[in-house]
């Protein structure tokens, strides 16, 4: 009922919020890097992470549908690299299958998880479980695991381009020409592209894991493995509400200034849905996770296969 509502709302039919977060994240970035000189290298630098954090959440609601009907369209905002390592189209295939939610966690199902399987965790070395385990930890999540992942999608180019796998080959061509445009513009306003790198990019990374530290957990019913993080208004704006996550994942077509109406409609639902995974606020992962890890190592699912001889 609550979605049938706000659904007939001339706001939500035009989508004008995502059209006005188009222009304001594209033209801050463009703007920050136009008066880098005037603005100084250490707001320059702060400015150009939120533009670019935002706008991997921006590309997150693209892939969901928004702000057109038609994908390709949509596609387009989304194509320019400006977090540098990622195509949009690997982000997309990924992400879409990760909304599988009866294989959600699961490894070898969910592209997304941070759970591995019984026989894969078996192969680790003690000093790779050690990084696992630190990676799990909030910090060793900001600041190793975004390394991890660059590595990951590197291997997975690398892998395509050997066995001429077309398609992909196709997506990273046309992504190193968009990275090549970004750089160009980035030399043309005296930005230095190693700097960007390793002071923007990689930032920007690993703020995205502040709201994926723990947004999924394994569970036996699949409503009751995505998170709710009631949080302020600037992580919500930043990550376009994608703190609701449970109800991202419950009504993943609903834009992203609805999310937070319906679970202020809903909230007592989604709480019994999702049996009270609800954090109060990112600081309670930080609180409870700064030297111990979370444990997401070995799946519960292939843990119990092997305790009953699966």
């Amino acid at each position: 009922m609550t979605v049938r509502l706000l659904a007939k709302s001339w706001l939500w039919r035009s989508e004008l919020p995502t059209w006005l977060l188009m222009f304001v994240i594209y033209g801050g970035w463009l703007a920050t890097l136009a008066f880098n000189a005037t603005l100084g290298l250490f707001a320059s630098t702060v400015l150009l992470i939120l533009f670019t954090t935002w706008y991997m959440s921006l590309q997150h609601e693209l892939i969901h549908g928004h702000p057109t009907r038609w994908p390709r369209v949509n596609q387009l905002f989304g194509l320019l690299p400006l977090a540098v390592w990622y195509p949009f189209g690997l982000y997309r295939n990924s992400h879409l299958a990760h909304h599988r939610n009866q294989l959600l966690t699961m490894p070898g199902e969910d592209p997304e998880t941070y759970y591995f399987s019984a026989e894969r965790w078996q192969r680790f070395r003690p000093w790779q479980r050690e990084l696992i385990r630190w990676r799990n930890t909030f910090p060793g999540r900001l600041l190793l695991a975004p390394l991890l992942d660059i590595f990951g999608v590197l291997e997975g180019m690398f892998s395509a381009f050997k066995k001429g796998d077309s398609r992909a080959i196709a997506m990273w061509l046309v992504h190193f020409a968009l990275l090549g445009l970004v750089f160009f513009w980035l030399h043309h306003n005296a930005f230095s592209v190693a700097w960007y790198l390793v002071a923007v990019s990689y930032p920007a990374l690993a703020i995205t894991k502040v709201r994926s530290f723990l947004e999924h957990r394994a569970a036996d019913d699949p409503l009751a493995r995505s998170a709710i993080t009631e949080t302020s208004l600037l992580w919500r704006l930043l990550f376009l509400n994608l703190n609701y996550h449970s109800v991202h994942h419950d009504l993943p077509g609903i834009p992203w200034y609805g999310l937070r109406k319906v679970w202020l409609q809903d909230r007592a639902l989604y709480a019994e849905r999702n049996q009270g995974f609800v954090v109060k606020g990112y600081r309670e992962w930080w609180r409870n996770y700064r030297f111990r890890p979370v444990d997401v190592t070995v799946h519960p699912g292939q843990q119990k296969e092997n305790q009953y001889g699966g």
